[in-house]
């Protein structure tokens, strides 16, 4: 897949960061999440993993900010993660509408829910701050189209994977997405409860 097939904002806006092409790893996992596929996308670092998320995401949301309840929730393994994380999609979305929040624990809870309430398209958050957040009924997913774990590998941590899969049990379906750099025995837990289906798109 090359990046012509996407949308023109988010075509404008990779084309004005100066990437000219896809990587190996992106032709190969840029063309399964756009059909739709729940999968795992394991790969090295540096193999473009990363911007490949960022670059589904914005093309799944048309590059436009939609109604007020999150279209992709992005699961990460603490605040740095989450504001790195913010950062790079902005790069992506200067000239969008697309709204992106990060929810981690540091943060007033009732501020966070009132931020939400408001509007975002694109939550970014630790699954603890998460987890309370859903608890509270705090997020509306009604909307949700994605559900990611970025660098899943923080799986293995105790009690995360259990704030993780908690939400996946409470919503309609939407495409689900694990990047990681291989496959752990957490992540392999999660075909049994909402990935069954999953195909896994690992760099050669």
């Amino acid at each position: 897949m090359s990046f012509k097939k996407l949308n023109p904002p988010l075509k404008e806006a990779i084309s004005n960061l100066g990437f000219e092409a896809p990587t190996a790893y992106q032709k190969k996992v840029l063309p399964k999440i756009k059909s739709g596929a729940d999968l795992f996308a394991l790969a090295p670092a540096g193999s473009g993993k990363t911007t490949a998320m960022i670059i589904s995401v914005i093309q799944k949301l048309n590059s436009e900010a939609f109604e007020d309840s999150p279209r992709a929730l992005i699961y990460v393994k603490d605040k740095e993660a989450a504001l790195e994380l913010a950062d790079e999609f902005k790069k992506f979305t200067r000239e969008m509408d697309l709204r992106i929040y990060c929810a981690y624990e540091e943060q007033h809870i009732e501020h966070q829910k009132d931020d939400i309430y408001y509007g975002v398209d694109i939550v970014i958050a630790t699954p603890k701050r998460l987890g309370k957040l859903f608890s509270m009924t705090g997020i509306h997913l009604g909307q949700l189209q994605l559900f990611i774990l970025e660098d899943a590998e923080f799986l293995s941590k105790p009690g995360l994977y259990e704030d993780v899969v908690r939400i996946p049990l409470s919503i309609n379906k939407c495409q689900y997405l694990v990047f990681a750099e291989k496959m752990e025995p957490k992540m392999e837990r999660l075909r049994d409860l909402f990935m069954e289906r999953a195909m896994i798109v690992k760099k050669k």
